[in-house]
């Protein structure tokens, strides 16, 4: 996998599209990685290996300390899957095209902009790219995802040469939260897209001009904690919501639910930050200091523990409990877990929450949800 990135990185793209000047906001700040980062990497090489050594491609298994057996089911389950459509490509063309980690250049919609496809599979008419996320927090969907959508335009200027293609698949596979999400764009869409869009988009972000936009894409930006753009718009959001809420108009308790979740991810960020410059530089912050926070009693040696209380004459000092479902699925594997405890296992319905209308989740009426509440009161009447 290649150590260099772009500067107009197509993995940020969604950041620099929404908040062009961002790209050289960031400059500012160091690059660091993270152990969530390194796993992903980790995760990537395991399942390039996997899928190379599927299409008889030597090269060697790599190895690495993240490797445990969660993250390799993760990467066998998006293997599987990118196994199917290969089978599947093989079937419907002659001469199918099978790229993994493709290194997709994309200069001519944006100086020096390039980065690396997990997947790429061409036919004779349609290319499909999947993508593997690693992540366990937020479901990452297909639809107008501006990654894939620049890769889509890099290996189309590649191949249409050589195939007629007609449309472009992308697909975002996430095993870890079961989410797989594909979205097919014509050629003449990406296209348009990317010369109406991406090109004039990126010119702004690279010149460091447009204005300063706040929203989701905020979340990665290396500028978060001191920007002050993210910083205005969430004091505007604070004084809003630290009113009495039935001061508030509906449209203004409509901003404030929209925006509540970046609202308090905005304060974790710069508490984070503070707290950082506190412990690592030495920075004091006036009217807080730094204190050893609560911790739990811990034995210092459980053998000698165990050995000093069966001497005074106590012996009943285990407990014992059944081990949770994802725990006993790993110790039986999937299809007997399925055959032994498949009929033994439920899923419960999990609490109402209210979430904007982009979320993928069913939607549940509000008379479905009231008659649930009455069933719930029903059922505790003891007569």
């Amino acid at each position: 996998m290649p150590d260099i990135h772009a500067r107009f990185s197509p993995s940020a793209s969604e950041r620099y599209l929404s908040c062009t000047p961002s790209l050289l906001l960031e400059e500012q700040f160091p690059s660091a990685t993270s152990q969530f980062a390194e796993e992903g990497t980790a995760g990537h090489a395991l399942a390039e290996h996997l899928i190379k050594k599927y299409l008889k491609i030597r090269n060697k298994r790599p190895t690495s300390d993240y490797y445990t057996d969660e993250l390799v089911e993760a990467v066998d389950d998006y293997v599987d899957f990118v196994k199917e459509h290969i089978e599947s490509a093989k079937s419907e063309c002659k001469y199918p095209i099978f790229n993994v980690e493709k290194r997709v250049d994309v200069s001519s919609y944006v100086p020096d902009c390039f980065g690396t496809a997990d997947m790429v599979i061409i036919t004779d008419d349609t290319i499909r790219i999947i993508d593997l996320k690693l992540g366990k927090g937020v479901p990452v969907y297909a639809e107008f995802n501006t990654q894939l959508m620049i890769y889509g335009l890099g290996v189309l200027e590649e191949y249409e040469m050589l195939y007629d293609i007609q449309s472009v698949w992308l697909t975002i596979h996430q095993p870890r939260l079961q989410n797989v999400s594909t979205w097919k764009i014509s050629v003449e869409e990406l296209k348009k897209w990317g010369e109406e869009v991406l090109k004039p988009k990126a010119a702004l972000a690279l010149s460091g001009d447009g204005d300063f936009v706040t929203g989701k894409h905020c979340r990665f930006c290396k500028a978060k904690n001191q920007c002050r753009a993210r910083a205005e718009e969430n004091l505007r959001l604070a004084q809003l919501e630290f009113k009495k809420v039935p001061l508030l108009t509906d449209d203004e308790i409509l901003e404030v639910i929209s925006k509540a979740d970046e609202l308090s991810k905005w304060a974790a960020d710069i508490y984070s930050y503070a707290q950082d410059e506190a412990i690592n530089n030495g920075k004091v912050w006036n009217g807080y200091k730094l204190v050893k926070g609560k911790t739990n009693r811990k034995y210092t040696d459980e053998d000698n523990v165990i050995k000093a209380a069966n001497e005074a004459g106590y012996n009943d000092i285990f407990k014992k409990t059944l081990i949770g479902i994802t725990d006993m699925e790993k110790l039986m594997g999937k299809k007997r877990f399925n055959d032994i405890l498949g009929g033994l296992v439920y899923k419960p319905d999990g609490k109402l929450t209210l979430v904007p209308e982009s979320d993928k989740r069913e939607a549940v009426s509000v008379s479905t949800a009231a008659d649930e509440f009455q069933k719930i009161e029903d059922d505790d009447v003891p007569f």
